[in-house]
């Protein structure tokens, strides 16, 4: 027999034996218990059915309650054929009416709660893309009455860094759930732009701006509440920068087991406006893990912020450094036994990028030095076995340098990275932004960019405090030169 038809039948006959079962055990009461009581008490009966989420089951108690009462409770054995008072009818009909509505609104309810959940884990990452920089794992808690607005997430970087998010919209339901999911794809189209975590989260901020204004929201405070952690990770430097706007601030813990709540300054939360995001950067030492949180996992209607955090330090202290037995270990000693708000955790474990898959060159503000430098550049590429990339990499070299030294403002600097991929990054003390352009047949400039777009996967800038970084990306260890020639001839 199908297990879908035998989990029906149980249904409908626990529906059937359930209020038969609370009369039976009720009679001995008979004469102490009025009709009120009991009806109230049977109303409570359909009320727990009903909030099981199976409409045909409630229906059915409610049917089967007001049958029973009437039986018991009214006109014994009589009833079924013969109801000689009118107010026994009404008590039986209201009943059985209350039992209907009550199991509409659950099913209502269990419905709403159903598809705010779907879309929900819809909007939260599956699986955490592998990245060079870190190792990570995440848990998320839903809470036990509504769905929440937390969310995380981990964005691989150009240069081999990561991006980590953790955030909270203040609420819950099915409102929370879709605010939730526009500010996380908010957080991955910035990230895209590189901006560094305090203007990412000024962005941000501009976005709750405006889905305040969408929504019709006054008030000093608007219509809609978050908070944001934003951190990047460079595994070359090893250097964190991080930012929060009302967050709750990350954890370390050292490979030494020493735990650290990192002192971040306490930035408001998205959408009060006016106000400044401050980053802070830290270098930190391999292995460290990053522990990223959400409100839900350390408050509670017993215990307060305090307490939760010491829970958390207290928790780390004790943990490995394999980042799925922390969040296994945080879980069973940190997480309310009855969580009333969903709760999110991400722990990163970093990583140091290979010294010798880097190659570094400081060059002279003179175009004379292009050459000399090409030939520094085959040659460590031949050490890396990267021959076959050779030509691409000068040709890509040759522009961005030249528009470094022509366009740009000293130091340039010249920086090659190999793993998976092969990143060439040029900087200097200029904030000018080169563009991609497409030169007519008869300009004589302008197909630099143009060149360094098609034979590169990816490119692009980002911003320094000191000036900019052009990068370009190539597959390792070889680069589709033919089929590019091709299409240019």
């Amino acid at each position: 027999m199908p297990r879908a038809l035998i989990k029906g039948l149980t249904a409908l006959l626990a529906a059937v034996a359930v209020p038969l079962a609370v009369c039976v055990l009720l009679l001995p009461a008979r004469g102490a218990l009025s009709e009120t009581n009991v009806v109230l008490i049977l109303m409570l009966v359909v009320a727990a059915v009903a909030a099981l989420g199976n409409r045909g089951a409630a229906v059915l108690t409610a049917l089967s309650a007001a049958a029973w009462f009437v039986f018991f409770f009214t006109t014994p054995f009589a009833s079924f054929t013969y109801i000689d008072n009118t107010e026994e009818a009404i008590t039986a009909g209201l009943l059985l009416v209350a039992g209907l509505v009550v199991s509409q609104l659950a099913r209502r309810y269990s419905r709403e709660r159903s598809i705010a959940t779907t879309l929900q884990r819809s909007l939260l990452p599956r699986v955490l893309p592998d990245t060079n920089a870190v190792r990570a794992a995440y848990r998320y808690v839903p809470a036990e009455a509504e769905v929440g607005g937390d969310w995380f997430d981990l964005i691989p970087l150009p240069g081999f860094r990561t991006a980590l998010v953790v955030g909270d919209v203040v609420g819950h339901g099915l409102n929370s759930a879709v605010t939730m999911g526009r500010l996380r794809t908010a957080v991955q189209n910035f990230s895209t732009l590189d901006l560094p975590p305090d203007e990412l989260l000024a962005r941000l901020d501009d976005v709750v701006h405006q889905m305040d204004a969408e929504a019709g929201g006054a008030g000093e405070y608007g219509t809609v509440a978050a908070t944001c952690l934003y951190a990047i990770y460079d595994p070359v430097s090893c250097s964190c920068t991080m930012a929060r706007a009302g967050h709750f601030p990350p954890a370390l813990v050292y490979p030494d087991g020493r735990v650290e709540v990192v002192d971040l300054p306490e930035c408001p939360p998205l959408g009060i406006g006016g106000l400044r995001f401050e980053a802070v950067e830290r270098k930190l030492p391999q292995d460290t893990q990053l522990v990223f949180y959400t409100d839900g996992l350390i408050e509670d209607r017993h215990r307060d912020i305090g307490t939760g955090l010491t829970l958390l330090c207290k928790a780390l202290s004790g943990a490995g450094s394999d980042p799925e037995e922390t969040c296994e270990t945080i879980l069973e000693t940190v997480l309310p036994d009855h969580p009333v708000d969903d709760a999110a955790l991400l722990i990163a474990r970093t990583r140091v990028f290979p010294r010798d898959r880097i190659a570094e060159w400081d060059i002279p503000a003179s175009p004379a030095a292009v050459p000399a430098l090409r030939a520094e550049v085959s040659a460590k590429l031949a050490d890396w076995g990267l021959g076959e990339a050779a030509f691409a990499t000068e040709l890509m070299l040759s522009e961005l340098v030249t528009n470094a030294i022509r366009y740009g403002a000293p130091p340039v600097h010249l920086r090659l990275l190999r793993e998976t991929n092969l990143v060439m990054e040029i900087s200097d003390g200029s904030s000018t932004t080169p563009h991609l352009r497409y030169a007519a047949a008869m300009d004589e400039g302008g197909r630099g960019i143009f060149l360094v777009a098609q034979f590169a996967e990816r490119w692009g800038t980002r911003f320094t405090p000191t000036g900019k970084i052009v990068w370009a990306e190539q597959a390792a260890p070889s680069v589709p030169v033919v089929p590019v020639l091709a299409s240019m001839a």
